[in-house]
């Protein structure tokens, strides 16, 4: 079977860039100052923990020979505030540290939504939509620990294993070059399993993008599924794709995992090392008290490093996430306002395609070498086989891309020299793919005007006949629709779309197939109010069913990317060319 874009793995960079670690860190420059206090105080309380082991060789060695109860007593104390305090820095920090991540993970969020609005159809022609879901979903979520916690622990326990080690130097540089003597070798392993742990996590996430790709295209689709009782045939895809996913987390798990046991071997070969190093050299100045200290040290220097190999693993895993992340958000949109566009005048309606080619892939030309005009008010019905361009045309118009060829002008404006906003919030486009999105009947009437009143609402209902279906509902005007509008039949569906776009009150309207799942009775009803709405303002429709186009004042016939027939409904009838076979094998074909 061939392969589709949902199981083809994303390919990213097999190296971490540091770039990303300094744009990630952009989110959390607000809270700078917190930041900084934070800091600050687990360097006083690392400070203060560095302090115990001194208190503790002291202890041994003298208080306890002496018999110093006091002494005993005022160290302990020492110890316990020690504690105390290193447990309420660390409650504020986790408290205040989740606050900064959250903060900076729902601004990342934001960031990545805005930009997947300004991008053009065509990234997302192009791409499985569950593949975009999981980045503003899943890979934003799994950096949210980074953010939280770990920049502020890679700080601190750097901080501190930099003091340790100099405090270790300054009390016996010999024994603190035995206790860190495995250090070098820890580095190396740690350098060695860099890229592959990398990897690992890449190729992780790559299949967990694939996943949720086919479960958003599964669940879209399942009417279809079970319509064709593909159910068994589908939940094998999905148990495969399951266990790619689940091999490639073990794996990298696998190489996760085994730092951890690293850092104990090695923490423990260090006191082993030290042990046999301080029993031997009992007279040459170390104490049970120095030898105590530095076992303590050893495990204040092991902790940090566990901790800082544990940020590295996150700090990895982060990576090929973050790569995945501002892979999107440094997608260039291609459909774009001008850097000298200016806003586009309130619209007469007069339109003018010059010279207008366009292709979705180079070399498959969809359009070739367009021209028409219109004048204000005209509506023009576009018809033609599948595939000849009527939409694309419509599209075009609608700057949802962008011309290989040519040029668009609305009243003698290149509409590529105005911004997107102006030129699109004075367009009613009602696309052959019809939306409902979840909430009211209301709320997806009010989607093309904000500030739209209720009676405004239900006069835009009352044009396109659908008040009546409405009120019928349990909650008329107020009733919930779900995603997609599962509640609601096509035609329902439609009627609530146009109304939508009636509502916008454009100065030039767009309708593709804006009756094609409606019933005729209906349509009769609609006609009339569509012929009031269509008055003096400039419409393009496209409809297969060419009874609703006839009264079109001009119906311009597209095949192959061309305008090969332009007249009325009369005129293209007298010419018996193409429009006119089509027009008579639809009813012959009615009539049967």
């Amino acid at each position: 079977m061939a392969r589709n874009k949902i199981d083809i793995d994303e390919v990213l960079e097999s190296e971490f860039k540091l770039e990303y670690l300094m744009r990630i860190l952009a989110y959390v420059k607000p809270f700078k100052k917190t930041i900084v206090l934070i800091v600050i105080l687990l360097m006083l309380t690392g400070i203060a923990n560095i302090v115990n082991p001194e208190i503790v060789k002291i202890t041994i060695d003298k208080f306890i020979p002496n018999k110093r109860i006091d002494f005993i007593l005022l160290a302990a104390f020492a110890l316990t505030a020690t504690t105390l305090l290193t447990s309420l820095i660390t409650k504020y920090k986790i408290t205040a540290m989740n606050n900064v991540g959250q903060s900076a993970i729902a601004a990342l969020r934001k960031d990545v939504f805005s930009h997947l609005q300004t991008l053009p159809f065509s990234y997302f022609d192009n791409r499985p939509h569950g593949k975009i879901l999981v980045r503003v979903v899943h890979y934003v979520n799994s950096i949210s620990d980074l953010l939280s916690n770990g920049l502020v622990n890679i700080i601190t326990d750097l901080f501190n294993v930099l003091v340790l080690v100099a405090v270790m130097l300054a009390v016996n540089w010999r024994l603190a070059l035995v206790a860190m003597s495995p250090f070098p070798v820890f580095v190396v392993i740690i350098v060695l399993m860099k890229t592959s742990l990398h990897r690992a996590w890449q190729n992780y996430s790559a299949k967990n993008s694939n996943l949720t790709a086919y479960i958003q295209e599964s669940i879209s689709g399942m009417k279809v599924t079970q319509a064709y009782s593909r159910e068994n045939c589908n939940q094998g895809i999905f148990h495969d794709m399951i266990m790619d996913a689940s091999e490639k987390w073990m794996k990298a798990q696998k190489i996760a995992q085994a730092i951890g046991p690293m850092v104990d071997l090695a923490s423990i070969a260090a006191t082993l090392l030290l042990y046999i190093y301080g029993i031997r050299n009992f007279d040459n100045g170390i104490t049970i008290g120095m030898l105590t200290q530095f076992t303590i040290y050893v495990a204040m220097f092991w902790n940090p490093v566990v901790n800082l190999s544990n940020q590295y693993n996150a700090l990895t895993t982060a990576s090929a996430y973050m790569e995945s992340i501002f892979d999107l958000l440094d997608e260039k949109p291609n459909v774009k306002d001008a850097d000298d566009a200016v806003d586009m005048p309130v619209i007469n309606g007069d339109i003018e395609f010059r010279n207008v080619c366009f292709a979705y892939e180079p070399k498959q030309m969809i359009l070739n070498n367009v021209n028409f005009n219109v004048k204000q008010g005209e509506t023009i019905a576009l018809v033609g086989p599948t595939g000849a361009g009527k939409t694309t045309i419509i599209n075009l118009l609608s700057r949802f891309y962008n011309l290989t060829d040519g040029t668009i002008f609305i009243d003698g404006i290149d509409i590529s020299k105005v911004t997107l906003k102006s030129l699109r919030r004075q367009m009613g486009v009602m696309l052959q793919d019809t939306f409902i999105f979840s909430g009211t009947i209301a709320d997806n009437i009010r989607y093309s005007k904000l500030d739209a009143t209720e009676q405004e609402i239900i006069d835009a209902a009352k044009t396109v006949c659908a008040d009546e279906f409405i009120q019928s509902m349990e909650n008329g005007y107020d009733t919930q629709v779900n995603e997609r509008g599962s509640r609601l039949s096509a035609g329902q569906r439609q009627l609530i779309s146009f109304a939508r776009a009636l509502l916008a009150d454009p100065k030039i309207l767009i309708l593709d197939e804006a009756t094609s799942s409606i019933d005729t009775e209906t349509e009769m009803a609609l006609q009339k109010g569509l012929d009031r709405l269509l008055s003096g303002r400039t419409s393009f429709v496209i409809a297969h069913r060419l009874s609703t186009i006839k009264n079109a004042d001009r119906i311009m016939y597209i095949d192959k990317g061309r305008i090969i027939e332009s007249g009325s409904h009369d005129e293209l009838m007298k010419k018996q060319g193409a429009y006119y076979r089509l027009y008579t094998a639809q009813y012959a074909f009615l009539d049967e």
